[in-house]
């Protein structure tokens, strides 16, 4: 019986172990052995197992052991993170972001006047707006992090414009805000997160205000109201769903000093060893726009292309800031895996899951795959012993599975943004080559 319980958390996945290309490769360094391992790979991906600790004693209701640690990449350094998420809070993150992200039942839409004298409807569900699945994005985000590793700040970006000029109002007018600088209370963060989304939408796209902003806080600067850690890796996640038309010329045009003023912006986080994430929110994000990706490329960073900017609130939840891509736990003594469901990474690289155990020694390898392609693994022994459970205890620890496995389908949820992202660059990269073959003589 104990048996059976312990299956039904990998049998949602058992049918899909074969098909998860990442594992594979981690894999195939399972039928090597260790003094070859030693002899033939460099160090690729630092693993420490934090529970349980080697050859300790592990008891369970069922024939799974509890595990967890962190893995960092080669070359990464510290394991903890200072992030900044910078949201575009510009007039265009009214729109209708494609997904119901209230969950009212209904989703919003843009809707034309009957007569041409009155003006669309933006956004017949406000709470759908694109700004309204930023701000989600950030919540979820948050949700798979380790305040003890990871502090988090929140600056938003936009720019006010002159409705009789067409441009700034001022040349001396603030285009970014710091809403919040870093913590690790997160409940700080996820007000200063509410108040954005109430606050809501206006004005032009001043990406390079948002971009310095962020640096100041990351970097130390003066009159920087956060206190970045000299041993903290610092990131800049950007979701922005437009092209910067501030801080030059017409305010709804993306001008050749506006991009320059965003690399430059770009240049500076690289100098100061920030790396840049841009996500790009909506069709266009597929062109891979200039500012855009250049940001990311400049800083050392990715930029991610979401064509329906409602997808951000899946996507965000998965990145990774350790570039770990994943991490697979093995019993060497019974020859069995964790299913792919059972061990959920989280953005630090920290991890936390469970690995198939019998009474007895136990002998078990964890290994994880970086996104370079390195890997890395370590192993350790421990010791299963079962707990006796009374009838009552079996339907207590049924009702634990069955919340288990809810939980193995929300982590099946950010499986499946890999293969999302991985469709929207193939789509992009096919365009572009559609694209190139109309364009031929």
């Amino acid at each position: 019986m104990r048996r059976s319980h312990a299956r039904m958390l990998s049998s949602v996945s058992s049918a899909r172990r074969g098909a998860c290309l990442l594992r594979l490769v981690l894999l195939v360094s399972l039928a090597v052995p260790i003094s070859a391992l030693a002899a033939e790979e460099p160090e690729g991906v630092r693993i420490e197992v934090e529970s349980p600790q080697t050859r300790s004693v592990v008891r369970n209701r069922t024939d799974m052991a509890p595990l967890a640690g962190i893995a960092t990449a080669a070359g990464l350094g510290p394991s903890r993170f200072d992030v900044m998420l910078v949201l575009d809070v510009s007039g265009s993150t009214k729109y209708p972001s494609g997904i119901d992200v209230d969950g009212d039942g209904e989703i919003g839409e843009t809707r034309s006047a009957l007569l041409r004298a009155l003006p669309e409807t933006v956004n017949t569900d406000p709470d759908d707006g694109v700004l309204a699945a930023e701000v989600q994005a950030a919540r979820a985000l948050l949700d798979g992090l380790d305040p003890a590793r990871v502090r988090v700040g929140v600056v938003t970006f936009a720019g006010e414009i002159d409705p009789a000029t067409g441009r700034r109002r001022s040349p001396y007018q603030v285009d970014a805000y710091l809403e919040h600088p870093l913590t690790d209370d997160y409940d700080r963060i996820r007000q200063a997160l509410e108040a954005i989304r109430l606050r809501g939408s206006s004005g032009g796209t001043n990406m390079e205000a948002g971009i310095k902003l962020a640096i100041r806080e990351l970097a130390g600067l003066p009159e920087a109201a956060s206190r970045p850690r000299s041993d903290a890796k610092k990131v800049i996640l950007i979701l922005t769903d437009g092209k910067p038309s501030l801080p030059f010329g017409m305010g709804n045009v993306e001008d050749p000093e506006d991009i320059e003023a965003v690399v430059a912006s770009a240049r500076l986080a690289r100098a100061g060893g920030i790396l840049v994430n841009v996500y790009g929110l909506g069709p266009g994000a597929i062109d891979y726009p200039v500012a855009a990706t250049e940001v990311a490329r400049v800083s050392g960073g990715i930029y991610t292309p979401v064509r329906r900017p409602g997808d951000i609130v899946k996507i965000l939840s998965g990145v990774s800031f350790a570039n770990i891509e994943d991490v697979v736990a093995v019993n060497l003594t019974l020859g069995e895996m964790s299913a792919p469901e059972d061990i959920l990474l989280h953005p630090d690289g920290s991890f936390q899951g469970f690995v198939p155990v019998r009474p007895g020694q136990n002998r078990i390898r964890v290994s994880a795959l970086a996104s370079d392609g390195t890997r890395g693994s370590t192993e350790f022994e421990i010791e299963f012993r079962h707990l006796d459970l009374t009838d009552a205890e079996l339907e207590a620890e049924l009702e634990r599975v069955r919340r288990r496995n809810r939980e193995i389908q929300i982590m099946m949820e950010r499986k499946r943004q890999e293969a999302f992202r991985k469709r929207e660059r193939e789509r992009a990269l096919r365009i572009e080559v559609e694209n190139d073959e109309e364009t031929e003589p």
